[in-house]
Parts: structure tokens; sequence; C-alpha cells
């Protein structure tokens, strides 16, 4: 049986000044999600965007929104972007004290919740409240900025949470975020990921929309 890898462009690629154009490219593609990084010059060290433009996303938006919040207690916000329009909400397991709370907050507020972890945190810490996660997010970069290169440790954290998942017969997802491109995209599905966060890559292509089927196509597994 094949198996359809979605793919979630980053928003913070897209050129804000004809941001309305590019969401409706993303429309247009074969593109499953947007994937929205909020960030907070805290816990990462840059600013991205917040609500008013989130806001303004979701009205021209025709897929889910899959919303990053890189930022510092992220519980106290989450009411906020569910009412503006996220589908999901991924908060990181180092920026929130309470994360089992936190995760039942996002679900509470009509959300599909997941987990991030960074490139310095081991998925062992997940092994209790994997049952809670709708997705886990494995950043294959240092959060923050994009157009930054791969880790290669990427690959050895996706087999093991696919095993933890399998392990416990659950049908969580695993997304990855950062430098991904049709280099590595092929080799992450293998290892057990199952959506991919691209930036850069699908923006700044001569065709996005091609770029974006290109990604879909070398996925399918």
């Amino acid at each position: 049986m094949s198996k359809q890898t979605l793919i979630a462009p980053s928003v913070l690629a897209a050129d804000f000044a004809n941001l309305q154009r590019d969401i409706e490219m993303i429309n247009q593609s074969e593109a499953d999600w947007f994937h929205i990084d909020v960030m907070d010059g805290l816990f990462v060290p840059n600013i991205s965007y917040g609500m008013p433009v989130i806001e303004a996303i979701k009205k021209h938006a025709t897929k889910p929104l899959d919303v990053h919040l890189m930022i510092e207690k992220p519980e106290r916000y989450i009411e906020t972007f569910a009412k503006i329009g996220a589908d999901i909400i991924t908060v990181h397991y180092e920026a929130t004290v309470h994360l089992h709370r936190t995760l039942t907050q996002i679900k509470n507020a009509g959300c599909k919740a997941g987990v991030v972890l960074n490139l310095s945190t081991p998925v062992s810490v997940l092994e209790d409240i994997l049952p809670e996660c709708y997705m886990v997010l494995i950043m294959s970069i240092n959060p923050g900025f994009g157009g930054q290169k791969f880790e290669e440790i990427t690959y050895n954290k996706v087999r093991k949470l696919r095993k933890m998942i399998n392990d416990q017969g659950l049908n969580t997802l695993i997304e990855i975020d950062g430098g991904v491109t049709d280099k590595n995209a092929k080799q992450l599905v293998e290892a057990g990921a199952d959506v991919l966060v691209a930036g850069s890559y699908i923006f700044n292509a001569e065709n996005p929309i091609e770029t974006t089927a290109h990604l879909k196509k070398i996925t399918q597994i």
C-alpha cells in the first residue's frame, strides 16, 4: 500500500508584500497544509508574525493551518490561536512546564494537538505523553530562522520516534521542519516521517507549484 506524504509549505518564507498571492498559490498547489511559524523573540532569537497576519491568512486559505508556536508559555495564547483559525497547534516540549495540561487545553479549544522537539531533545522524553499527541514535530535545524542547513541527526531521531509510535500502537504523525528539500525528503519519509515542512525550497523556487508537486511525487512510497 503506498503512502502519501503531507507537504506543508512554511509561510515564513512567503513574500509578505504579496501574501495573498502566495496563499492562493499554495491553495492551487498539491500542498496539504499551511505551516505557520509563530516566534516571540524569547524562546527563539527572532520575531515572525502574530494574530492579525494569521487571521488574514485564514481568510484566504482553503487548507488547514498547522500553527507551530515557538513561544514561551504557549498556554497563554491557545484559545486565541484556535479562535483565529488554527486547525493544528504544536507547542515545544521545552517551552511549557505542564505539557499534558497544555495538550489538553489545545484539544478543548477544538484543535489537534502536537509537540515539538528541538535538535538536542531526545525523543525518549515523549514516551508517556505520546498517546496525547496527534503529531510530533522534529526540528531538523535550530529553530528561529528559515533557510538553514538540514542536520543529519534527524534521520536517527525519526527512526527512534517511529519505533516508539509503532510499539505503542498509535497513529501519531511525525512532522519534520527545517532544511527540507528534494535531497533529503525521500530519506525522511523512509525513516518514518509523515509530514514535511518546506519553506525556502518552495517559495524561492522558480515554479513553486511544480516544486511542491515534485516533492509530493518523490515522497510517495
